[in-house]
């Protein structure tokens, strides 16, 4: 038994923290971390760390190493050692193959200019309207490989935003788990590295909460557990704009870290006494430690951080 399967045995939680490289950590990045670790730290659970790198075209050189120097400037510390989607291919073309092996996966030739037209679903993705669910037309080869989505809503209570539903066949349609790159897709890859991995709660941004219900439906299919889940308010900038490397949001490597946690704290409600941000890291990773609170986070999906945008 790993050290894994011996905090979930314990009944005590395993959290994980995933960015992708696609830039320095922000001030919504750092949220993000501050959650996800104290929720596990809190409770005297484990806390992960995981590089998301599938989507490698995204990726920027240098910009991985940088996450982990912040991190660690930021006085974060996780258990084992760092996981590379990149090196996890293997993982995710053996779950692809469980899926295809029982009939649960088709090939598609669509290009997203013939899928222009298709209905928006809630992420802003276009809903696939099934056009090689029976077959591929005549004359043209599969592209990419999506799962086939039955009809039916997905429910979970979320720690953070409640009661979540959704029709992912209705609203969705059937999803892509190979690419037409030949890279996996980021919804399969989570699954199972959250799964293989033994991750109990995932704590993470609230910009991500349309992906659970698709990511449950993978769960089902390849038999791995459901984690708990608690989204939390995506920091925005003073146009109320998610902050992002797209929205220009600025880097907080070079940002004092006691300052940079404190405001993380107060953004998610954990109302840091007056001077936390001078105090040493050690004291200040203490306090939040002790004093952690998941009912104390806002609900709302974004929160303006104007400092940082």
């Amino acid at each position: 038994m790993n050290s894994h399967e011996l905090a979930a045995g314990a009944g005590l939680p395993v959290g994980r923290f995933a960015p992708s490289p696609t830039g320095p950590l922000h001030f919504g990045s750092i949220v993000a971390a501050v959650g996800s670790c104290l929720a596990a730290r809190a409770a005297g659970g484990r806390w992960l760390l995981r590089i998301e790198d599938v989507d490698a075209p995204r990726s920027v050189p240098g910009a991985a190493d940088g996450i982990l120097r912040t991190l660690a400037r930021f006085g974060f510390e996780w258990d084992g050692p760092v996981v590379w989607q990149s090196a996890r291919t293997s993982a995710y073309e053996a779950a692809f193959e469980r899926l295809r092996a029982a009939g649960r996966v088709f090939g598609c030739a669509c290009t997203r200019k013939e899928m222009a037209d298709s209905a928006l679903a809630r992420d802003g993705t276009r809903r696939y309207p099934g056009t090689c669910r029976d077959g591929l037309p005549a004359g043209r080869e599969a592209r990419a490989w999506r799962l086939r989505v039955a009809p039916g809503v997905v429910s979970f209570e979320d720690t953070v935003q409640g009661a979540v539903e959704e029709d992912v066949a209705a609203d969705v349609g059937d999803f892509v788990l190979l690419r037409a790159d030949g890279l996996f897709a980021y919804q399969l890859a989570v699954v199972v590295d959250d799964a293989e991995a033994g991750v109990t709660d995932v704590v993470r941004g609230a910009d991500l909460l349309d992906s659970t219900p698709r990511q449950i439906l993978l769960q089902r299919a390849l038999g791995y557990p459901t984690p708990r889940y608690a989204h939390l308010p995506v920091a925005g900038n003073a146009a109320g704009e998610k902050l992002s490397k797209q929205t220009l949001a600025r880097a907080v490597e070079d940002a004092r870290p006691q300052q940079v946690l404190a405001d993380a704290l107060d953004f998610l409600g954990q109302a840091p006494p007056d001077g936390l941000a001078d105090a040493s890291l050690d004291a200040l990773w203490a306090w939040a430690r002790a004093n952690w609170s998941m009912d104390r986070v806002p609900r709302q999906r974004l929160v303006p951080a104007p400092r940082y945008g």
